[in-house]
């Protein structure tokens, strides 16, 4: 490992779907912010006339967030960086920030992530009953936004990461999605 190494923090899709080379892959910690479905959605699993969701970092003192570090193939970081940035940043929705993770091996790394601007208009606190109504519906140029978080909870449960409120949400797609019982 050198100090050029390049760390991407994943917390969602790119724990799943990186679309970079990685060399190197660990359960990491980053304090002081919580995965949130708390980004519209109005281009990868939504549209501008019907809205999805998409999780995002939120900044939140004393809060921490457990996803994974990966460490970018050694010569990739141009080609990484200019990937992420056309998938993350495509709506300024997002903010790219390095931040310090702990990995589960005890070290500490910088690692790029993006944080979800509470300025932009696609930022929303909705409560979890509106999240999964939207989710169970939208759809976009990714697909259907009820995978992306079927998905994202999967590999979270395969991972031995916690969130209950992933958990409870995927529960609640799938039972609004079989209709009335």
């Amino acid at each position: 490992m050198t100090e050029r190494d390049l760390w991407v923090f994943g917390y969602a899709s790119l724990i799943w779907d990186p679309g970079f080379p990685v060399a190197e892959r660990r359960v990491a910690r980053l304090k002081d912010f919580a995965r949130s479905f708390c980004m519209l959605s109005v281009h990868h699993r939504g549209t501008e006339e019907e809205p999805g969701l998409v999780l995002a970092l939120d900044a939140h003192p004393g809060a921490a967030c457990e996803g994974v570090a990966m460490r970018a193939e050694p010569g990739s970081e141009a080609e990484t960086m200019g990937y992420l940035r056309e998938r993350e940043l495509i709506s300024s929705a997002y903010l790219e920030q390095t931040v310090q993770v702990r990995l589960e091996d005890g070290r500490e790394v910088a690692a790029v992530t993006y944080v979800v601007d509470r300025a932009h208009r696609q930022y929303c606190q909705l409560s979890l009953e509106e999240q999964a109504g939207r989710i169970a519906h939208a759809v976009g140029g990714r697909g259907p936004n009820d995978t992306y978080l079927f998905n994202t909870a999967q590999h979270l449960d395969e991972l031995g990461i916690a969130d209950e409120e992933l958990s409870w949400l995927a529960r609640r797609v799938r039972k609004i999605k079989a209709g009335p019982q």
